[in-house]
């Protein structure tokens, strides 16, 4: 796929790449010049989700968004070119960010996946951050009081990858079901789900949910547990959160745990929207973090 099959009412950008190692390319955008902001996307979604920010902010920031490898834009290499982990994931993102010199002052904005794979950058490096935006994710084990969720159970048998793999089926009922308020259009569903046009460019929908970590010993527990702990060194930062209350997923749960977490963070909580609380929630959520980006900061000590 390349950006040819995109209209350009939906996705106005022209992209970059960037090797990553081994000759694969992660697309991203890069748009708009000042401070920087991040934005984190997650599974089954790519940069397509925060389009309507970046138009928002990049004429007072630049704003830095990757397409994970295996999403969007990026080249969708096999298991045998690329390990299609969680580490990996935040290598990527802190070589990206190496790459295009976005390393202070940052404002690090994270969904889904991006949650994990940007506050595990963040916990490295705190004194970067400048602001965080948290929208319906997680950085830390699943709550003691949610249940794994049956359809993510279900993805991670051999059935569910099937459906996965020669249908689609993440991609196309996630487009349907994460948006409750504000349905998508046949045309945005259809530029949602079109990078994961193939069985081969499906991996990394599949893979995404296979590295979910639910107990010691599988890939990615461990760093989830070594993350969790350094989060305390971000609790300073200035947050905002935006949480689409019908989440089957990153439900109460996760946003009591990111309360109990980051108690002053500034939290808009809409009680009719889904799991794509960005696209639910446009015409409140995108000015609410137009200005909370854009807003002074008190100066240290004040």
């Amino acid at each position: 796929m390349n950006l040819q099959h995109l209209p350009r009412e939906l996705y106005p950008f022209d992209g970059k790449y960037f090797d990553v190692g081994g000759g694969v390319r992660l697309h991203h955008l890069d748009e708009g010049e000042g401070p920087p902001v991040v934005m984190v996307h997650g599974n089954p979604t790519w940069s397509i989700y925060y389009r309507n920010l970046v138009l928002a902010l990049r004429g007072t920031h630049r704003c830095i968004v990757p397409d994970h490898v295996g999403c969007g834009l990026s080249d969708k290499p096999g298991d045998d070119r690329y390990p299609y982990t969680l580490a990996r994931r935040v290598d990527d993102l802190e070589a990206l960010l190496e790459h295009t010199g976005a390393q202070r002052d940052v404002t690090l904005i994270v969904h889904d996946w991006g949650g994990m794979i940007g506050m595990a950058w963040a916990a490295r490096h705190p004194e970067r951050i400048k602001r965080l935006v948290v929208l319906n994710t997680g950085a830390f084990h699943l709550p003691k009081s949610k249940s794994f969720p049956w359809p993510l159970r279900l993805t991670r048998t051999a059935m569910g990858g099937l459906l996965v793999r020669r249908f689609n089926a993440f991609s196309a009922v996630a487009a349907r079901v994460c948006c409750k308020r504000t349905p998508m259009s046949p045309e945005l569903r259809a530029a949602y789900c079109a990078p994961y046009d193939t069985y081969e460019n499906r991996i990394a929908t599949l893979r995404f949910v296979q590295d979910i970590p639910l107990r010691a010993g599988d890939a990615s527990y461990d760093l989830i547990s070594e993350t969790e702990p350094k989060l305390a060194a971000l609790r300073h930062v200035p947050m905002l959160i935006g949480w689409g209350m019908r989440d089957f997923v990153f439900d109460v749960h996760f946003l009591d745990e990111w309360q109990r977490r980051f108690p002053e963070a500034e939290v808009h909580r809409y009680d009719d929207c889904g799991h794509y609380v960005l696209e639910d929630a446009a015409e409140e959520l995108v000015p609410l973090v137009t200005r909370f980006v854009n807003a002074e900061l008190p100066e240290a000590g004040a």
